[in-house]
């Protein structure tokens, strides 16, 4: 087994890199991904957030790269596809900081903000560019941007991408690279819908799967507490107090109730930001700026940000609102207990949420503590026996028009019966008319 950076084959101004930043041992994903990359494999891996798959391909990456200098103008070597804009500027920072004493130039580029710094930078010309698919394609459809001599490219958080309905884009860009290339996909899970686009695009790929289960589990302590969705905002602010939470995040399931939540604790004198999707870019950036500095103590947010988000020292992270996709929890509470310290996760599920707690507990194999001496616990939320995991709600089309096109068997016949019954109730109600008016015939002539 490997026990120093040493012995993975980095260079000597790479290693003294990882060693100003601390690192010591690398880790299981860093361990079985740098050397086949090195060599030139393909590598499809199955890591969440928080286990240093960042510097897994950042480093090989920029070692190959460094190898040849380029003559004349720069051009786009290396491409990271990141899903959300908080990694990519991550990411953007590994770079930076790896990359410190070598020549090789890259780029963040996202949407939300102004596109012109970023076109006047891809103009000058860069090595790396690290992106989310909306920015690029735009970008490459105003012919800012040549993808055709890429020779590495890195797909994060895939799973990710898929949830957020990237999967189009992605095949956009996939048309636009060389077949000639390097891959790397990286995915928390490994869906069938993942393993099918690796099949797309990896070529004889090494397969390192490092578990979520096994990375999480060890050093973060979780707890379920069952309680009355009415109750959730005086029990989070409780333990908020109680605890002293000085550097804390809090899942919700929609913006909407991040923002609420916001507002509510901030009535309760605890210091709180939101964020998610609609958030600037600049709002976003301020809020994780304060997070970061300790100036703000609590940060809300949806699952955009349960991947997004690297900040050392987050000691709580509330579940607030249950996900309803059990692979998101994992990532939720993999947010604390980062750098080899401790943390704990809270739970909070209401009578709504029994369903999506056992399929939580299904994927992580064990049944998670529950705590019951609290003022708030409500009985009545606890998984019945024999209850079934919730499942994962679908989103309607917006069209109802067109789920309603499709004509039913026996349409004809059932129109035919319609106009016959139709037929008869007109016939019926002429024949209604005619006897009213022989009626009224009959008691005018009785009445002259």
């Amino acid at each position: 087994m490997t026990n120093n950076f040493e012995s993975l084959g980095l260079s000597k101004t790479l290693l003294e890199a990882v060693e100003s930043e601390g690192y010591t041992n690398p880790t299981p994903v860093q361990e079985q991904s740098i050397p086949p990359l090195l060599a030139g494999r393909d590598v499809l891996g199955v890591a969440q957030t928080g286990t240093g798959k960042t510097a897994a391909f950042a480093l090989p990456v920029l070692q190959i790269m460094s190898r040849s200098k380029t003559k004349g103008k720069r051009y786009i070597k290396a491409l990271i596809l990141s899903p959300t804009r908080e990694l990519a500027a991550q990411i953007g920072e590994r770079f930076s900081v790896y990359g410190e004493h070598l020549n090789i130039k890259h780029k963040v580029i996202f949407g939300g903000v102004n596109q012109n710094p970023q076109v006047r930078s891809l103009q000058k010309g860069i090595d790396v560019l690290i992106a989310t698919p909306g920015r690029l394609l735009d970008l490459i459809n105003q012919n800012h941007i040549d993808l055709g001599r890429v020779e590495f490219f890195v797909l994060d958080e895939a799973d990710r991408m898929l949830d957020m309905g990237f999967i189009r884009d992605i095949k956009k860009v996939l048309k636009l690279l060389p077949k000639k290339r390097q891959n790397l996909l990286f995915s928390a899970t490994m869906p069938k819908s993942i393993a099918n686009l690796a099949g797309s695009f990896l070529h004889n790929q090494i397969m390192i799967d490092v578990s979520p289960k096994e990375i999480t589990v060890d050093r973060i302590k979780q707890k379920i507490m069952f309680v009355r969705k009415a109750d959730k905002r005086r029990l989070l602010t409780h333990l908020i107090k109680q605890e002293k939470v000085r550097c804390g995040i809090v899942f919700t399931r929609t913006k909407h109730g991040a923002n609420r939540l916001v507002k509510q604790l901030d009535q309760s004198r605890i210091n709180a930001v939101a964020i998610h999707g609609n958030k600037s870019q600049s709002a976003r950036t301020k809020a994780l700026a304060g997070f970061k500095d300790g100036s703000i103590a609590i940060l809300v947010a949806t699952d955009i940000a349960s991947r997004g988000i690297d900040v050392d020292g987050i000691t709580h992270v509330f579940n607030y609102d249950l996900p309803n996709e059990p692979e998101s929890y994992v990532h939720r509470i993999g947010r604390t207990a980062r750098a080899g310290r401790s943390g704990i996760a809270y739970g909070f599920c209401d009578e709504s949420e029994s369903g999506y707690l056992i399929g939580i507990q299904q994927l992580i194999g064990y049944e998670i503590d529950a705590e019951v001496n609290h003022e708030f616990h409500f009985s009545g939320a606890i998984p019945k026996p024999g209850q079934k995991p919730g499942k994962i709600k679908e989103k309607k089309p917006s069209n109802k028009k067109r789920q309603n096109t499709n004509k039913p068997k026996n349409y004809s016949k059932s129109k035919r019966n319609n106009n016959t019954t139709n037929r008869n109730k007109s016939q019926q109600s002429r024949s209604n008319k005619n006897f009213s008016r022989k009626s009224n015939y009959s008691r005018n002539s009785n009445n002259r």
